[in-house]
């Protein structure tokens, strides 16, 4: 049994009987089988749902006008950045299994 917090006061063995005897003649109550317990379930789980694919948190570096653009459309932003991506997936950017051979990758400008 974990330590009891300071300040608890546990009952006597007086009115621990004096509850048990309470329990037990409340028409609504019933003792707790082991069979029971077993099937015991909570009403619902706790904390939110798991996701099959779960997003993750990552550090990107945007330019302050495209920043400025998506939070100017309120709550919601970074959902709908992530969607502009996904569609850029879909729609212009050939898969890595299938490149376009026409694709010429530009050289990054070094800043300085």
């Amino acid at each position: 049994m974990p330590p009891l917090k300071p300040g608890h006061i546990s009952p006597t063995d007086e009115e621990d009987a004096a509850i048990t005897a309470a329990i037990a003649s409340d028409p609504d109550t019933e003792e707790l089988t082991d069979e029971n317990a077993k099937r015991l379930q909570p009403v619902r789980p706790r904390g939110r749902p798991r996701l099959d694919a779960p997003k993750e948190a990552v550090k990107l570096r945007l330019d302050q006008d495209v920043l400025k653009v998506f939070r100017a459309t309120g709550p919601g932003w970074q959902s709908r950045i992530n969607q502009v991506l996904k569609d850029s997936l879909v729609h212009r950017i050939p898969s890595p299994a299938r490149p376009d051979p026409d694709h010429v990758a530009r050289p990054v400008k070094k800043r300085g």
